[in-house]
């Protein structure tokens, strides 16, 4: 019978302390990642007003960040395989600094909307190049834990932004557009308080390794094998022998790699982009983005709604503490599946209950009084629920796993680009719909793609538990 060797246990321990060490700062990208998401939520009565802009204006405003978030998830790939994964998450914690403090001092659209641009581009090369390095450095059998700390860290950065609004604008008598302090609105400190969270990244950044998947692939032995004896529980040489032998040995990895003979690329690209698309096409940053707004145009108060986001992201924290106690155990694909029917159980009930709610004839807004107005608000938080318990994280996790090391820095910038380009749509579309079709009809669309996500996972989606990242095929 063999006996435990204690230093083999304590080396083990060692190196799982150091990689989650690492995950969480790399997690810190998650964190900004959700809190300059969500800031812009309590801040959309006082854009309108400060720059004078009417629904299409504001919509603009709002969904601004998104084309940076799309440029910068599909820059973010190709800069990863030239200058590491650490490199870029360094330039995005920069530009999350910058974008935090420009934001606030806009004088102008135009000008709020060229800072918003840059943090669009931070949270975008966040979004795929944070999940891609965790996977890449975290052990097989607990890498869907370490990466769903990905998702959690978005949420209490939601969260943080949430109930930093609802502070503020409590300071500032109810309402982000009231003066706050230094005769400045309460909107603009909104944005200033992401910069403290910006330079903790940037500087925590500075004590992490390289991904040592990124240091066999860019031909640096010793380094790779410096981080390998690290992080890894065997011996260093085989690790990297083993990720030497998944890389083409003519060329580095490169976008040519995702090349292939179905629409220009491979069929396991395809699927990458169409599970990030459903994601976004489901509606969730609607809520994210709008909550505030959604909830005052069925008639609470400015204050009441910013309320209940904060009580939405507190639900969003425990649901991603439960994916992570699962993801390992159940596996990705069962939680894709099952997510796909709580999430159109509960869209189809907000498309009933807003389809069938009769609006005030003088204001507009659904009389949303009693059991209709509850079962909304339940209706509306459950969904946020089953989201961040499977499709927010899981599909994220799935993103960092799914493609072959030689094509994972190109085929999850498509991904991200596709995933950022459907939030914009969803975003700038939803203010029209609201004051055009209606909320029921914009619900019942985001109905559709709910359960259209829940055939689409079934069908294509290989399950990712467990294996190795050397393992995955196309």
């Amino acid at each position: 019978m063999d006996t435990p060797n204690p230093t083999t246990e304590s080396n083990s321990r060692a190196q799982l302390f150091r990689t989650t060490l690492i995950t969480l700062v790399a997690t810190t990208g998650g964190f900004l990642f959700g809190f300059d998401s969500g800031v812009i939520n309590g801040t959309v009565e006082g854009l309108k007003e400060a720059f004078a802009s009417d629904s299409l204006a504001t919509g603009f405003n709002v969904a601004s960040m998104l084309i940076g978030c799309a440029a910068g998830a599909f820059v973010a790939g190709n800069l990863a395989n030239r200058l590491g994964r650490k490199g870029v998450l360094m330039i995005a914690a920069a530009l999350f600094l910058l974008s935090a403090w420009g934001s606030g001092v806009a004088g102008s659209s135009l000008e709020f909307i060229v800072y918003r641009l840059l943090g669009g581009l931070a949270v975008g090369a966040a979004s795929v190049i944070s999940p891609a390095y965790i996977s890449e450095i975290a052990p097989a059998e607990i890498r869907g834990r370490l990466s769903s700390l990905q998702q959690v860290a978005i949420i209490p950065g939601l969260f943080s932004a949430f109930f930093s609004n609802y502070g503020l604008a409590t300071l500032a008598d109810g309402s982000a557009k009231n003066i706050l302090a230094w005769d400045f609105e309460a909107w603009r400190w909104m944005f200033w308080v992401e910069m403290l969270p910006a330079v903790l990244f940037l500087g925590a950044l500075g004590f992490i390794p390289e991904s040592p998947r990124y240091l066999v692939a860019a031909g640096k032995r010793d380094k790779a094998l410096a981080v390998l004896g690290r992080l890894h529980s065997g011996p260093a040489e085989a690790k990297y022998d083993q990720i030497l032998a998944s890389l083409q040995k003519d060329h580095s990895p490169s976008i040519r790699d995702v090349a292939g003979p179905a629409f220009g690329l491979k069929p396991i690209v395809w699927i990458g982009i169409a599970l990030a698309a459903l994601q976004q096409l489901a509606g969730i940053n609607v809520v994210f983005y709008y909550g505030a707004v959604l909830w005052q145009s069925v008639g609470f108060t400015e204050a009441d709604a910013l309320l209940i986001n904060v009580i939405s992201g507190v639900l969003s924290i425990a649901a991603c503490v439960g994916a992570i106690a699962c993801i390992d155990r159940i596996g990705r694909k069962p939680l894709l599946v099952a997510g796909s029917i709580g999430m159109t159980l509960f869209l189809g009930s907000l498309a009933f209950i807003f389809s069938n709610t009769p609006a005030d004839p003088e204001t507009g807004k659904l009389l949303l009084d009693g059991m209709p107005g509850i079962l909304a608000l339940c209706a509306a938080n459950l969904y946020i629920v089953v989201f961040n318990l499977t499709w927010g994280p899981v599909v994220w996790v799935t993103l960092g796993e799914m493609f072959p090391n030689q094509l994972r820095g190109s085929a999850i910038a498509l991904s991200g680009l596709a995933l950022w380009t459907a939030n914009f749509i969803i975003t700038l579309t939803f203010p029209m719909l609201l004051g055009g079709v209606g909320l029921g009809v914009a619900y019942g669309i985001y109905t559709f793609f709910a359960a259209l996500s829940f055939f689409f996972v079934r069908k294509f989606i290989r399950e990712t538990k467990g294996q190795e990242l050397e393992s995955m095929k196309e």
